[in-house]
């Protein structure tokens, strides 16, 4: 229980990170750079407490995120 309060603290700190560092990278505004990460395969897993994603720094998930945009797919860490 104490890891979920953990990410549900957590997530809009770590989603406020990647949109602005989507916005900066791709050259979007803030909505659209948040729709983009929203629909993605990568913020499911992020979204998930036993996945660990949360627990990653901002630049690794960002890597995680290009893999997915760039390349369709993300290759998953061991967790």
């Amino acid at each position: 229980m104490m890891e979920k309060n953990k990410l549900a603290a957590i997530l809009p700190i770590i989603t406020a990170a990647l949109c602005d560092k989507i916005c900066k990278t791709y050259h979007l505004s803030e909505d659209i750079a948040l729709n983009k990460l929203y629909r993605t395969e990568f913020y499911k897993y992020l979204e998930q407490e036993e996945t660990k994603f949360w627990q990653y720094s901002v630049e690794k998930l960002f890597d995680l995120y290009q893999q997915e945009v760039e390349n369709g797919k993300i290759d998953l860490p061991e967790y």
